[in-house]
């Protein structure tokens, strides 16, 4: 029979594999997705691959509970503006595709980490000291590498990749603050339904025709949000959040692959420099917040008061 410790380490194990598998499915998305909004609104797209992430979402929801139970927030103005946030995120994402080559978009939205500790201090209350506020500045150092004269274009995509990592930064902060008094059906069901009326409300009006080969692309991305949102369920059944976080980090070297076998941009030297920068600050981050939770739950030394 298998010890615990034993099981645990096959759990874990396969909860990171699941992780990369997710990544790999939402990097397979975001290639697909770049593919369609070169010809179709982004408005459009976001909105069809979002009745498939609505339907999916929804059903997870009322497994746990009914719908009308699940819609019973504790901060109900906060879950809709959660709701908000997380459809500009995907929105802003979706117009950055049309111009940004995916590796480099990739490498500036990845800062979104970084920008949660700074917004988690005026929200959350949280104190950050000298050690983070240093990681958070050389990821921020890093982004500008990216950005420098020269380097990625900077038009109008580069802007809606920045709103993207601030937008998707402020709804992580807020999802960690009503995690505090709602259930994660609620959180779910308020961001399915929201974003739900809001991309049909607003890609209704920039819909056109589209050729089927088009329309089976659509339902391709639809497809890898439900596996890919399954996929991460599953894997956070398995181990925490704050233990898989890091392996998010896979998503950059996989962008950069997608974009130079899919679409041939290669992303340059001083470029890739800059995206190490921001991935080494975000790890930096992320140990010293999981010290920080170390400390918190360690039980007493035996014998100290």
């Amino acid at each position: 029979m298998s010890s615990p410790q034993i099981q645990g380490a096959d759990n874990l194990g396969r909860a990171i594999i699941l992780t990369l598998l997710t990544i790999g499915v939402f990097g397979v998305q975001d290639a697909v997705a770049k593919l369609l909004v070169q010809d179709h609104s982004p408005f459009q797209i976001t909105m069809m691959r979002y009745w498939g992430f609505a339907l999916f979402a929804l059903v997870m929801v009322m497994r746990q509970a009914p719908l009308r139970r699940a819609l019973q927030s504790n901060m109900p103005r906060r879950q809709v503006l959660r709701g908000v946030l997380l459809m500009v995120d995907i929105w802003c994402f979706a117009i950055a595709l049309q111009s940004v080559p995916l590796g480099e978009l990739q490498a500036i939205v990845i800062v979104y980490p970084l920008l949660v500790t700074v917004f988690a201090i005026p929200i959350l209350g949280e104190k950050v000291g000298i050690f983070r506020f240093a990681a958070v500045g050389a990821g921020l150092l890093g982004a500008l590498v990216i950005l420098r004269p020269g380097g990625v274009a900077l038009d109008w995509g580069v802007g809606f990749a920045l709103a993207s990592a601030a937008t998707y930064a402020l709804y992580i902060v807020l999802t960690r603050q009503v995690s505090r008094v709602d259930t994660a059906a609620t959180s779910l069901a308020y961001g399915s339904l929201i974003g739900l009326l809001m991309s049909s409300a607003v890609g209704v009006f920039f819909w056109q025709p589209m050729e089927w080969a088009d329309f089976g692309l659509v339902v391709l991305t639809m497809i890898t949000t439900c596996i890919g949102h399954g996929l991460m369920v599953y894997a956070l059944t398995m181990a925490p959040a704050s233990v898989l976080q890091p392996f998010n980090y896979f998503s950059l070297p996989w962008a950069i692959i997608l974009s130079i076998v899919v679409f041939e941009q290669w992303i340059d030297a001083v470029s890739l420099l800059g995206a190490g920068i921001i991935v080494a600050a975000g790890l930096v981050v992320m140990a010293r917040e999981r010290r920080k939770q170390v400390r918190v739950v360690l039980p007493p030394v035996p014998g100290e008061a």
